[in-house]
């Protein structure tokens, strides 16, 4: 059974409940419908709610199953508003809530801090980078991160690697040139993502031009620093570096190149780029190469799932990211 098919078995299991602030836009409605149909999840759409239910008339689309939360009833805004304001991690005052109660988006994301959605999924017709400054300020960063990453899984055909071939990374979307902390932040975060979406035991190599001290440069001073603060914070973590990709995941690489013990050498399943150029040209090197499927971007590092689609996606990968999106916020209820 191969990976996507798994994921949409654990989904359907225990659907979660999915906010999608981008209501409006047709793949989005489209893509609701299906998940609905399928039973793989429960979906919120977010707006306003005669404008919706027209829409979905005019396209044909058929709304049985799903709950429209309607951004103009004032009534319900105010009582949703009411308990946010009660909460002390509220970082609005009255008047700042209320005009956020007629924001889909933020709308979304405060129901998501207060446990009436699980998931928020947005990014066909908003920019990342406004969904992940709504989400900071809102739902706040997870434990032990200081930044907003994303991460994504690589099925690699023939590869006997990884994990069953495949291979997990982070970050190729968000983080330009991360800092040691900022590094460190990315590997906890995919270790915890992957985790969750997989149930493996994350095995997670900070990749560099060099393995073990075999360079040295103010590049790879950054990654055994990241090394470092990733292992203080999270010691439960299997973290290593700095490692060139060989050694990362070839044993017999492993054991010519690293002098010292190592649970991650030769065995990883989570490799950290050092930065965004060498993330996005791996990432499609093994997929125009190695013909690899790579599943993601993931948005990671909030306390709860918030996505980001790509505007081009179309209804297939939207749901294949719900999918993966429901599987994370499942074993992120079960903490």
């Amino acid at each position: 059974m191969d990976l996507m098919q798994t994921l949409r078995e654990r989904a359907a299991w225990r659907p979660q409940r999915v906010a999608f602030p981008e209501a409006d836009n047709e793949t989005m409605m489209r893509a609701v419908a299906e998940l609905t149909s399928a039973g793989l999840a429960e979906c919120m759409l977010v707006g306003k709610g005669e404008v919706l239910r027209g829409l979905a008339e005019e396209r044909g689309i058929s709304l049985a199953g799903v709950e429209v939360i309607d951004v103009s009833d004032e009534e319900e805004n105010a009582r949703v508003a009411a308990r946010y304001l009660a909460r002390p991690d509220c970082p609005y005052k009255a008047k700042g809530v209320a005009r956020r109660m007629t924001r889909p988006l933020e709308h979304a994301l405060i129901m998501q801090v207060l446990g009436d959605v699980d998931v928020t999924f947005a990014g066909i017709s908003s920019a990342t980078g406004d969904i992940i400054l709504a989400a900071q300020t809102i739902v706040g960063l997870d434990l032990g991160v200081d930044v907003v990453s994303s991460c994504g899984i690589a099925d690699v055909p023939g590869w006997e690697g990884g994990e069953g071939g495949l291979l997990a990374f982070g970050d190729s979307a968000v983080c330009v040139d991360p800092d040691p902390s900022e590094l460190a932040s990315i590997a906890i975060a995919t270790c915890d993502t992957v985790e969750a979406l997989t149930g493996w035991e994350p095995r997670c190599a900070l990749l560099s031009h060099s393995t073990d001290g075999s360079e040295e440069s103010n590049l790879v001073d950054k990654v055994r620093a990241a090394r470092d603060l990733a292992q203080g914070r999270r010691p439960d973590l299997k973290i290593d570096g700095e490692l060139q990709f060989d050694a990362a995941v070839r044993p017999d690489v492993a054991a010519k190149k690293v002098r010292r013990a190592s649970d991650v050498a030769g065995r990883a399943n989570i490799v950290i780029w050092p930065d965004i150029n060498v993330g996005n040209i791996g990432v499609k090197i093994i997929q125009n190469l190695a013909r690899a499927d790579a599943y993601g971007p993931m948005l990671q590092g909030f306390k709860k799932i918030v996505c980001d689609c790509s505007r081009s996606a179309p209804v297939s990968e939207i749901v294949g990211n719900v999918v993966m999106s429901c599987v994370r916020a499942q074993a992120r209820g079960a903490r």
